[in-house]
């Protein structure tokens, strides 16, 4: 039982890693909405997290006996963070020092609305895993006032 309250809590500690590198991502789009240069040449890109779910590690006598019973338990984890192949955005401004000849300036691919969506579907699951977390705290902490 205790491994089970454990482990409900390495899923939930997951959750709010991967939930806390999708906020540090959807961050550093922000702050680049801008910027028409980057070290790789050209306007920032817009990255994505990509998620993956995982399976914990579990010892051997788990496997073993997982097979008789429906364990199924999977976590998640930041796989890779991804560029956003979307079209930079092109503003007219040949006063820009990055206008084209046709006084074009490529600008980020960047929306800041949808940047703002993403980081409060990001807080509201990090928040999710927290509370989840906090029940299985106050359940091992119930069993084990309950074995006194």
């Amino acid at each position: 039982m205790a491994n089970d309250l454990l482990s409900s809590m390495h899923i939930s500690a997951a959750g709010m890693s991967a939930q806390r590198t999708r906020m540090d991502i959807v961050a550093e789009n922000i702050a680049n909405a801008e910027s028409t240069r980057t070290s790789e040449g050209g306007a920032y890109r817009r990255r994505q997290v990509v998620f993956q779910a995982v399976s914990p590690a579990q010892p051997f006598s788990q496997v073993f006996n997982s097979s008789f019973q429906a364990n199924g338990q999977q976590s998640v984890k930041a796989a890779y963070i991804a560029q956003d192949k979307t079209p930079f955005r092109e503003v007219y401004d040949p006063s820009h020092p990055d206008a084209d000849a046709n006084g074009l300036v490529k600008m980020p691919n960047v929306n800041p609305v949808e940047e703002m969506v993403d980081m409060n579907s990001a807080a509201r699951s990090f928040e999710a895993n927290v509370t989840t977390m906090e029940a299985s705290k106050r359940m091992f902490l119930k069993s084990l006032e309950l074995l006194r």
